[in-house]
């Protein structure tokens, strides 16, 4: 019996298509139980440009969704500080909706066009 692995699947079919530059990053997102961290990956050089963390938030107060979605924000300003105006959202393994969403949502409210 062959059991699916829709996690890895998903995951490969977006890492194939998903490349970041320079001038248009990355924006990874991971997800743990605890925590959501968002990068901006250069793929060409291999480099972390942005990555920021719950830590970053000044927000202690408030559900899980609500701190993303100000990670969101707060991973914007930084993208902008370097003049990074475009990203190209890779969500992973993870299906678009709750924390993952809030987090993309934040990144356009920041001022980040993807």
């Amino acid at each position: 019996m062959i059991i699916k692995n829709t996690k890895k699947q998903r995951k490969l079919r977006i890492s194939s298509k998903v490349r970041g530059t320079q001038s248009k990053p990355r924006l990874s997102v991971f997800r743990s139980n605890n925590a959501v961290y968002a990068q901006l990956i250069d793929d060409i050089a291999g480099k972390t440009l942005i990555g920021v963390s719950e830590k970053h938030i000044d927000q202690k107060k408030g559900n899980k969704t609500e701190k993303a979605k100000a990670l969101g924000m707060v991973l914007a300003i930084k993208a902008k500080a370097e003049k990074i105006g475009q990203v190209i959202f890779d969500k992973g393994s993870y299906k678009y909706h709750g924390r993952i969403k809030a987090v993309a949502e934040g990144v356009r409210e920041g001022g980040l066009k993807f």
